[in-house]
């Protein structure tokens, strides 16, 4: 960590992280992240930074205060919205370009707004906190590039009120087609299993699954039943979202990125307006050759392959749960595919 001199050269810098929000002392804590760190790990969490015993602490309201007398209102960043399992890392590291954009990458300051709105924050002061965190999230990290911000997917419920918060921000909603996902699901194990009931229990919370069901349904359900429910979820959800915010928000599926990385990439440049970046910016970038969690090669056609193995294990189940879950949309007038296509 650098000396600090100024605590408002922290609040005014990229370098220096958000990275979480006390609501009980209305205060932000700080890490320096230089940017070479960002593609070095997956995910802005404490498990992939590492535990800081001493963050730099800055209140709320002199962060606020900053952030105002700012020489000019910085537009908010864009967005990747996700369902999960969809190469939305892949996405955000190829916006690490510098000089021209950066993607950043789940930071924990999104989560800790989740959790603080499930503890019973006032929708006034949490939408208030939010504006603030989406200024810091949207500092440049050189010159005036746009930052693209992939939130974890328990964000979700939080999506409509990030776009209405920063009119300027767009956003990209990224997911595996249903089967891609529970095979991915399947092939992970119990661990993933089980982190698919822990994130149908928020959103159960957050009142965000219209589907239809009573409580007690659930325990009824298989464990790709309810990746599948919360997966469906989050489809209405975007679907809400693109009604609501047109051509602010497109649509695409990792089948069609993982084939055309740069492509896709070029497209959502465009869609977030970011006109200095093309196809050919992304073709060589290195994020295409490196597992997006790992950092090891990535060999063409893996993430085929795995499937493929998935499918040899657990075809069979999951050709059942994919037509239920088709039964289920139908009924609660979820569109598949979800509206609004980003265009190559």
């Amino acid at each position: 960590m650098p000396p600090v001199d100024n605590l408002n050269d922290v609040i005014a810098s990229a370098l220096w992280l958000p990275h979480r929000y006390d609501a009980g002392h209305h205060a932000f804590q700080f890490r320096y992240v230089p940017r070479e760190r960002h593609s070095d790990i997956p995910f802005l969490s404490d498990q992939h930074l590492g535990v800081d015993p001493s963050p730099l602490v800055i209140g709320g309201a002199e962060v606020a205060a900053h952030l105002l007398a700012a020489a000019s209102p910085r537009a908010g960043p864009h967005f990747i919205f996700h369902s999960a399992y969809c190469a939305s890392t892949l996405l955000t590291r190829l916006f690490d370009v510098p000089g021209r954009s950066m993607g950043v990458s789940e930071p924990q300051l999104l989560n800790d707004m989740v959790g603080w709105r499930r503890r019973g924050a006032a929708i006034p002061d949490h939408a208030r906190v939010m504006r603030i965190a989406l200024d810091l999230l949207a500092r440049p990290f050189a010159g005036d590039e746009p930052v693209v911000v992939k939130p974890s997917n328990i964000v979700n419920p939080l999506a409509a009120a990030m776009l209405a918060l920063s009119p300027g921000s767009r956003a990209v909603l990224l997911h595996a087609p249903l089967r891609d996902f529970l095979l991915s699901v399947a092939r992970k194990g119990l661990w993933c299993r089980l982190w698919c009931r822990e994130l149908l229990e928020g959103y159960l919370g957050d009142g965000f699954v219209q589907l239809g069901f009573e409580a007690r349904d659930y325990f009824r359900q298989s464990d790709l039943q309810v990746a599948a429910v919360g997966w469906l979820a989050q489809q209405a959800a975007f679907a809400r979202l693109a009604e609501r915010f047109g051509e602010r928000v497109a649509t695409v599926d990792s089948q069609r990125l993982t084939a055309s990385p740069a492509a896709v990439a070029a497209a959502a440049a465009v869609h977030f307006g970011i006109s200095n970046l093309t196809a050919a910016d992304f073709a060589d970038h290195p994020a295409i050759s490196r597992d997006s969690k790992s950092g090891a090669d990535f060999a063409a056609g893996q993430r085929a392959h795995d499937l493929a193995a998935a499918e040899a294990s657990y075809g069979a189940e999951i050709d059942q749960v994919v037509g239920w879950a088709e039964a289920v949309a139908r009924n609660a007038g979820v569109a598949l595919p979800v509206p609004g296509q980003l265009d190559e």
